[in-house]
């Protein structure tokens, strides 16, 4: 058969996995080396060339959107032999193997499949049931301790109770969550892969089945697998299937909702004969990118080993560009942008990664005040998350109470005992008198139309909006916020989720007592609080894009992968920051980390920026981190440092080794070679921390800060232009 239209076009490692002999295969695929195509081929390969049956083929992706992109192309190339392959997420497999054996996987016939908002209403439920109290194991964590267990394949049956109240309350939630799902006919999604796996284990003869017909598993993005999918996989491949597994070690990111990158390095160890490709032809990226990215990766220990490189043109080098504080960064990014444009870029070409959500809000301030479009990929505008909007809510009934939207918001948010019935109640007693919902709750609570658990918690509630307006009347703005974010209960109730959401939800409740403290008023009248809500309601309305639109793309790092843009910025890049503070002590984390680092240089095609700030005001303080150590593992032939006025020159930190230590500052050298004023290791004197001695030197020009070990007041950092510092 001529079999050269499934190899146009592909170079000679794609070639050699397409072209591989019915065998179990390991293929390492690189950032941009072209592996959605090589699976279609290989595919194409089997059916044509090798005459297995399509029916025979089992194909796995991680996102509905990358099966549906497979299975166009898969209808491209085969016609109508596509529709009888299996092509679909776990969870879309795992669900169609239970609607055909959904007797022996002992459910009814019309099972229903809980979102993540469906069962956190029934958990909400089963701990009322229980009369479990909710304050101290709230349902967002319940939530992700029962996904938690069913991703490792553990039921609440097969977990030993400790003696450990928080554990072995949560074992009984689950418990009884799970009794709940099966009276009701639920299955929510870790539930799927869950009883697809006990089908298979406990139903012999149906496993013998599908071994049988599936004899080729291909399985997309395999650094992502947790234990459960792992699990499924080898079950089904048995000792008799051949599966293929593509993925790259050096982008698994996602340990923290429990991929296991060990998977994909222990594939060869744990089915035979196992033939391995690498494919590391770049067809996205210019060479300097990938030389930067190979060079960060490189740094991670335990590789399985594989080197990015391309064909394509050096390119520009690596803008590096350090900003006073995160206005400062984000104007120079909007700055770049708006340069972009006007030399006839689109706007949807350009991307700003960060690393945590809170980081968004300057850059979105910024993209507004220059009326650029933007869209949040994969997000929410920072006004609109849900922690931002109950902590508003609490700071509009502060300013006023007779806000209905935010009274009915918070009023059981934290919970606080005042169920959707007593709520109802008060919209009825408000209808019937005309009056707000506050005025209801304050007035019902003194007739004795309530029960008296039900009064006790709304007086608590009235109390306490009563109390924060009180306690914080002639506090500043960022106050204010603080303190009605901790008393309310919401920083704690974030807190406890588990996660990077929760973690996530926490920074960005901080960054809002950030975004109090550098709120400018307008009007020196009128009361700042006022403005302030006035500001973000209708920041709100009108900023973001649509997702089609040409628009600016705002995301995470995590959100990244697997997408690519001409013009990339990397911000924030700075230790506690990117690195995450969470992640220093931890080697495993920090490796994450940095393959996350190399999942955002790999997105740039064209250009890249790399910003970070020697001032950063987030969750709510000033923070002074050094540059990244992912900054200094890029050679610094590879980098140039932009500086204000397009003025360029060699990065100020570029060495590999040390990571605590910063090269000789210019602005130091500066300082000695013009007016030789100062130099480090003078002493010097300040009219209020007296006599100390210059330790480091950070910024350029009015933006340099110079940390001095004062002889009484011990080490601080001040703005160089205005500390009025004189030699001792």
């Amino acid at each position: 058969m001529d079999v050269s239209g499934l190899l146009d076009g592909l170079n000679d490692a794609q070639r050699e996995a397409v072209s591989a002999s019915p065998e179990n295969q390991l293929i390492l695929a690189g950032a941009g080396s072209g592996k959605t195509r090589v699976l279609v081929h290989r595919i194409a390969w089997l059916i044509q060339v090798e005459n297995v049956a399509p029916h025979a083929i089992l194909a796995v992706t991680f996102t509905n959107k990358a099966a549906r992109e497979m299975r166009n192309r898969l209808e491209e190339k085969l016609g109508g032999a596509a529709r009888h392959l299996w092509v679909g997420t776990f969870h879309n497999l795992a669900h169609r193997l239970l609607k055909q054996h959904w007797r022996d996987a002992n459910l009814p016939e019309q099972f229903q499949i809980l979102d993540s908002d469906d069962q956190l209403r029934l958990i909400k439920r089963v701990m009322k049931n229980l009369e479990i109290d909710e304050g101290r194991w709230p349902a967002k964590q319940t939530q992700w301790y029962i996904g938690g267990q069913k991703d490792e394949g553990r039921r609440a049956s097969y977990l030993q109770r400790t003696g450990d109240l928080h554990t072995d309350t949560l074992i009984k939630i689950y418990t009884a969550y799970e009794e709940a799902c099966q009276r009701g006919g639920l299955v929510d999604f870790g539930e799927l892969l869950l009883r697809s796996h006990e089908l298979w284990l406990n139903k012999p003869e149906l496993l013998a089945h599908y071994q049988q017909r599936f004899r080729f598993l291909l399985v997309d993005e395999f650094q992502d697998t947790n234990t459960i999918q792992y699990a499924w996989l080898r079950v089904l491949a048995g000792g008799q299937s051949y599966i293929t597994a593509v993925g790259d070690d050096d982008q698994s990111i996602y340990g923290w909702r429990g991929a296991q990158i060990e998977n994909i390095q222990r594939f060869t160890q744990h089915f035979p004969n196992v033939h391995t490709v690498r494919l590391e032809q770049n067809y996205r990226s210019t060479a300097t990118i990938l030389k930067a990215a190979n060079a960060v990766i490189d740094n991670n220990r335990g590789r399985m080993g594989k080197e990015l490189w391309t064909d394509s043109v050096e390119g520009d080098l690596i803008s590096v560009f350090a900003a006073f504080n995160e206005q400062e960064e984000a104007r120079f990014i909007v700055d770049r942008i708006s340069a972009w444009v006007e030399s006839g870029g689109l706007r949807r070409d350009c991307a700003l990664l960060y690393r945590s959500n809170a980081q968004s809000r300057a850059l979105e301030e910024a993209l507004l005040q220059r009326g650029l479009p933007y869209v949040v990929y994969g997000g929410q505008k920072f006004y609109d998350r849900l922690e931002i909007r109950n902590a508003l809510a609490y700071l509009r009934l502060i300013w006023n109470r007779h806000d209905d939207p935010a009274f009915e918001r918070v009023i059981n948010t934290p919970t606080r005992a005042i169920g959707e019935r007593t709520v109802e109640d008060i919209r009825a007693y408000a209808r019937e008198r005309d009056c707000s919902l506050w005025q209801a709750a304050d007035e019902l609570t003194q007739t004795g139309r309530m029960t008296a658990r039900a009064s006790n918690a709304v007086r608590s509630f009235i109390s306490l909006i009563n109390r924060l307006d009180v306690e914080t009347r002639e506090e500043p703005l960022h106050k204010i916020a603080d303190h009605a974010i901790t008393a309310s209960g919401l920083l704690d109730f974030h807190r406890n989720e588990k996660g990077e959401k929760g973690l996530s939800r926490v920074e960005n409740l901080q960054e809002l007592v950030g975004a109090c403290k550098a709120f400018e008023p307008e009007d020196s009248e009128e009361p700042v609080l006022g403005q302030f809500l006035a500001t973000t309601a209708l920041d709100a309305g009108d900023a973001q894009a649509e997702p089609d639109s040409d628009s600016v793309q705002l995301m995470t790092l995590h959100s990244a992968k697997g997408l690519e843009f001409p013009l990339v910025f990397i911000t924030g890049v700075e230790e506690n920051l990117f690195p995450h503070k969470m992640s220093m002590d931890e080697p495993g984390q920090l490796e994450e980390e940095r393959r996350l680092c190399y999942v955002g240089i790999t997105r740039a095609e064209k250009k890249l920026y790399i910003t970070y700030a020697e001032s950063r005001r987030l969750h709510g303080s000033d923070a002074f981190n050094m540059p990244s150590r992912f900054i200094r593992e890029i050679p610094s032939d590879l980098l140039e440092e932009v500086r204000p006025r397009t003025k360029v020159t060699r990065p100020v930190y570029h060495s590999r080794g040390d990571h605590s230590q910063p090269a000789t500052h210019p602005s130091l050298r500066q300082k000695e070679t013009s007016d030789g004023e100062f130099r480090l290791g003078q002493r010097v004197f300040h009219p209020i921390f007296g006599e100390g001695i210059i330790l480091n030197v950070e910024g350029n020009g009015p933006r340099t800060r110079v940390q001095i070990n004062f002889d009484t007041d011990g080490t601080k950092w001040l703005m160089l232009s205005h500390a009025n510092i004189g030699a001792a």
